[in-house]
């Protein structure tokens, strides 16, 4: 068991020892912010005392004198208002990290219980590109299913594609109309998106083809032969698209089930609104009131427009009635920009009124802020287009392979534009996971591809150094090193060894919080220990043992770099 499970284990009993009946859930151990003050901390005794109205310190006291962690822990201190400070021993620290390095899971211990939960992200439009707005779901998305995963959970992602609604009609005036079927085979996307757009310029100054637009709608939804094969070819290309950009980001889905998956669900589910007083009509529509939510109080939730039309609420809703009855989740993730939150509001609180037997269901929206030019404006194309997804990944690589050119002009071409492909892609991902990611950030090609500084070329150098030490001294030894029990003699060891056994701590907090930011500052630290150490203590230049020692703490940071940049979907090279 980790260090700080152990502390956490043993403190449980402390507390539980002194205040029997207390709630022990806000008695978290986790990493000291200075670490002058130790390695672990807890401050939740100070709730438990000032809930019963008891001296903190005094608390703190009484639970220190029932704790006994004296082969774990140097000293137990109580600092500030009530704050318990442990003090690792080095050794228990060098068992601590020899014991990972046998274990796949490294410093990762797996979920108790493991949760069932639904991952919903990217969600891109059919018939449309996909943009530079959709990359901050597809990777946040990504991420955070790929964190749960590695934390032990069941986890199921499902692309919500945009497949259902008015566009359609006119897409099908256009296609029936103007349709370049040489332009349809040469960029499929490129042509319907052309469609779409000259039909809808065209509705709002003729209205015999806003009509005809309505009419081939209606005719869609009606179940019309030729309509719906239109329509499903149009899916077919769409998602010829989708496959080749996530095949590109390396992201793919459990299930890809669209709006229209939903339709013949929502008649029936306006009607149950409706018989149980949860939906009420109001000029002509069918709306939800939340009369009991202050925040909702004068914004009520449409189900049914005034026309007989649904929209995304009921689909939503739908959609979350087939997840319950389906995969059994405990929890459902909805990935979105910021301008999506009040929708969210309203659905969460629709479905506890309409469902409110899923007491423990947790439901949470994901939301994040815009992704900006230099000039702080939205980001866009010099001619203010948006900018194709395709295109920035296609820029990325170009840029990359120029840095990589420069640097290695000898290396053959195709291993250098593979390197720009890691390179390129991981930048990209990287410099929209860093930030806090409800937070407006600067997209800056100079500073993602630099090879210093917080950024994703830096890391993946810093895994290629390290395996450049293995094959150094597999040259030198004969053969691969094999795994030894650590010996922590200088600062820079021990600092790097209780670095590495904090990545689950971080990892369960990037889950709870939905956060990879978290991940990304804890990378970005690990390779700076690791940079000190290797700075400052020999490593194949080393005696024997300390050398054996010293190759293990490589391996160790070595591993987790490569799986914490996993985590954030970012591949490593072993050279570069």
């Amino acid at each position: 068991m980790l260090p700080h499970k152990v502390i956490g284990s043993k403190l449980h009993a402390a507390v539980r020892a002194v205040l029997p009946d207390a709630d022990l859930a806000p008695v978290l151990v986790r990493p000291c912010p200075d670490p002058r003050f130790g390695d672990y901390q807890t401050a939740g005794l100070m709730g438990l005392a000032k809930q019963r109205k008891l001296n903190p310190r005094q608390v703190a006291t009484d639970v220190r004198a029932h704790l006994e962690l004296s082969e774990l822990c140097e000293k137990i201190e109580i600092a500030g208002a009530g704050f318990l400070n442990f003090h690792l021993r080095p050794e228990a620290v060098a068992r601590a990290v020899t014991e990972a390095l046998t274990d796949d899971r490294l410093f990762l211990e797996p979920a108790v219980p493991p949760r069932t939960i639904v991952v919903d992200f990217s969600s891109p439009n059919v018939a449309k590109p996909m943009h530079v707005g959709h990359i901050r779901s597809t990777i946040l998305g990504d991420c955070l299913a790929r964190a749960l995963r590695r934390l032990g959970h069941r986890v199921i992602t499902d692309n919500h594609l945009g497949d259902w609604g008015t566009q359609f009609g006119m897409l099908l005036v256009g296609w029936k109309r103007e349709l370049n079927r040489v332009a349809l085979q040469t960029d499929p996307i490129a042509e319907m998106e052309r469609l779409y757009q000259k039909t809808s310029a065209a509705c709002k100054t003729d209205a015999a083809i806003l009509e005809a637009a309505r009419q081939e709608l209606v005719k869609l939804q009606a179940g019309d032969a030729e309509n719906l094969a239109l329509w499903r070819e149009m899916i077919a290309l769409s998602q010829g698209q989708f496959d080749t950009i996530y095949g590109r980001l390396g992201v793919t889905f459990d299930h890809t089930l669209g709006e229209s998956f939903y339709n013949p669900q929502l008649p029936g589910l306006v009607a149950e609104l409706a018989a149980k007083g949860i939906a009420r009509e109001s000029d002509g529509a069918q709306a939800i009131f939340f009369d009991d939510i202050p925040s909702l109080k004068t914004t009520p939730a449409l189900v049914r427009k005034s026309d007989g039309g649904f929209n995304y609420t009921t689909t939503d809703l739908a959609t979350l009635a087939y997840r319950m009855a389906t995969w059994q989740p405990d929890e459902v993730i909805y990935v979105t920009d910021g301008r999506q939150q009040l929708h969210f509001q309203q659905l969460f609180a629709a479905f506890r009124k309409w469902q409110p037997g899923h007491l423990g269901l947790k439901l949470a929206h994901v939301w994040f802020g815009s992704i900006l030019g230099e000039d702080g404006k939205p980001f866009k194309t010099r001619s203010g287009e948006t900018i194709k997804l395709a295109d920035l990944l296609d820029e990325a690589e170009e840029r990359a392979l120029r840095v990589v050119t420069e640097k290695n002009p000898d290396l053959a071409e195709a291993a250098r534009r593979e390197i720009a492909r890691v390179v390129g892609i991981g930048a990209v991902k990287y410099a929209d996971l860093l930030p806090n990611r409800q937070s407006d950030y600067v997209f800056s090609w100079d500073k993602m591809l630099s090879l210093s500084g917080n950024t994703a070329p830096y890391l993946q150098y810093a895994y290629a150094r390290i395996r450049s030490i293995f094959r150094k001294a597999a040259e030198s030894a004969g053969g691969p090193p094999r795994p030894v029990p650590l010996q922590l003699r200088t600062a820079e060891e021990t600092t790097l060894a209780k670095h590495l056994l904090n990545f689950g701590i971080v990892l369960e907090a990037v889950a709870e919080e939905y956060r990879p930011n978290y991940l990304c500052n804890y990378l970005y630290e690990l390779a700076g220990h690791f940079t000190r150490f290797y700075e400052h203590c020999p490593v194949l230049k080393a005696a024997a043992a300390e050398r054996a020692s010293r190759l293990a703490l490589c391996d160790a940071a070595g591993r987790v770099l490569r799986q914490g940049l996993e985590v954030l979907g970012i591949e490593v090279l072993e050279q570069m």
